[in-house]
């Protein structure tokens, strides 16, 4: 199911289910507000290396 009068929004934390649903866009949201854009090679780096690095001053852990 695509074309230009198709929209989505599908919300995971579940690389593996994007194996299936192939994205255009990869959103990483924290508090609400995105704070990381990429393709579909976003969600793959995240599998690999996790999200320590979106914690950086984060005072909640």
């Amino acid at each position: 199911m695509r074309g230009p009068d198709f929209g989505s929004m599908i919300i995971t934390h579940y690389q593996r289910l994007l194996d299936y649903i192939i994205p255009d866009v990869v959103h990483v949201m924290k508090g609400g507000r995105i704070i990381e854009s990429g393709g579909p090679e976003l969600a793959k780096e995240l599998e690999k290396t996790g999200y320590e690095h979106l914690k950086v001053g984060d005072q909640n852990g």
